[in-house]
């Protein structure tokens, strides 16, 4: 979807959604949102099933599956493991492959730039089989899927494109699925590094924060193509916002900012425009604890992705499996 200034910037299907029904004030046609929670995580599937909601979403036909978890935040290795069994089973639900398919996936980023580096690092902890299909264990056949990964890179560092890349292996290896990793951009500075999205609909890296590539879609790849994000970046122009909005909403500021109560959205575009200039409103802003999140986080796709990907295999004792 293409953007500006004045609108929040978001790969989640789940914010387009929030941000059009707050626009609309009802229901969108052809959008079926369906939620489910307990005490730690927030799991909605967002599907857009016609044009017209594709038009309006800005988002392409498909399923979008949103598995939110503030405690990701922290050092929480049960909750990590819970996240990662919600998302194994999600990407299974998702693909129905059978147990004979060869999947390739690729981690998408730059891994020079911590933020932009979930793709590479997720990608480096896939366990990859595709080599040792021959070798596995007979308890293990069946259950061990054929599975390659590959970082491409980014344009900056090749000089190829990622989809020019990923086209030349698939025309090689003939895989049955493509899974795509990649950093996303948040329209809310709480969801960044606290939410999985899955999405059948493939990916167009960089397109959350203005610089859409080439995509990585079954239509240009000829095979179903599933994207796995986390949010690890926010606009300073979203924070500002957000900031607006609380004082606004919230009835314990009412007594300090009561002009606020009737601002427009357009009036609080206007303020953020002056607070801050085109330029820093285009400003990407991550945590400043980023290299541990993304540490963290890369481990819980890789490890949805492999129990997904592996049902057999016993990750506690993998190495004694793949030797």
């Amino acid at each position: 979807m293409d953007q500006n200034f004045n609108t929040a910037r978001t790969d989640l299907a789940l914010e387009a959604r929030e941000m059009l029904t707050k626009q609309v004030r009802e229901d969108i046609p052809g959008v079926v949102v369906e939620t489910s929670e307990d005490d730690d995580a927030i799991i909605t599937r967002v599907n857009i099933s016609t044009p017209e909601a594709e038009r309006m979403m800005g988002k392409a036909q498909g399923r979008y599956i949103t598995i939110e978890a503030p405690g990701l935040r922290y050092k929480n290795t049960p909750l990590q493991q819970k996240i990662m069994n919600f998302l194994a089973t999600e990407l299974v639900e998702m693909v129905n492959l059978p147990r004979n398919a060869t999947v390739l996936i690729v981690g998408l980023g730059n891994w020079n730039v911590t933020p932009d580096a979930l793709g590479p690092r997720a990608a480096h902890k896939i366990v990859v089989t595709r080599h040792l299909q021959e070798m596995l264990s007979p308890e293990l056949k069946g259950g061990v899927r054929s599975v390659c990964a590959i970082a491409p890179g980014v344009l900056g560092i090749t000089g190829m494109e990622t989809a020019e890349i990923i086209q030349g292996i698939v025309s090689n290896i003939k895989p049955d699925l493509v899974i795509a990793m990649d950093a996303l951009a948040a329209a809310s500075s709480h969801r960044v590094i606290t939410t999985v999205q899955l999405a059948n609909t493939g990916i167009h890296p960089g397109s959350g924060v203005g610089n859409k590539r080439f995509g990585l879609t079954q239509a240009s790849l000829g095979v179903p193509v599933v994207a796995i994000g986390v949010p690890t970046v926010v606009h300073a122009s979203t924070i500002a916002m957000d900031t607006i909005n609380t004082l606004q909403e919230h009835a314990a500021f009412s007594r300090y900012f009561k002009s606020m109560a009737t601002l427009s959205d357009q009036d609080r575009q206007t303020i953020v425009r002056q607070v801050l200039p085109e330029m820093l409103g285009d400003l990407m802003v991550t945590p400043k604890e980023v290299d541990r999140l993304i540490e963290d986080i890369a481990a819980v796709v890789a490890g949805g992705i492999n129990q997904a990907m592996h049902p057999n295999i016993d990750y506690e004792n993998i190495h004694l499996y793949l030797h």
